[in-house]
């Protein structure tokens, strides 16, 4: 099978399809995947100089 039909075989809106794949194959080839959780970026904080500024008041000049 070429790599674009293995790709479309596990696609996420086909694996639902009844007789697309067993689940057996789906939960082996999610086992098979690496693990990429050390790529997550950490969250980041915010400060007091990072908070949006309020709104200008439409009424103020008039």
């Amino acid at each position: 099978m070429t790599d674009y039909n293995e790709n479309l075989r596990f696609d996420r809106r086909l694996a639902r399809r009844r007789g697309w794949i067993t689940p057996d194959d789906l939960a082996s080839a999610l086992d098979g995947l690496p693990d990429v959780s050390d790529k997550i970026a950490p969250p980041e904080e915010e400060s007091a100089d990072d908070s949006p500024a309020p709104p200008a008041d439409p009424t103020a000049g008039a």
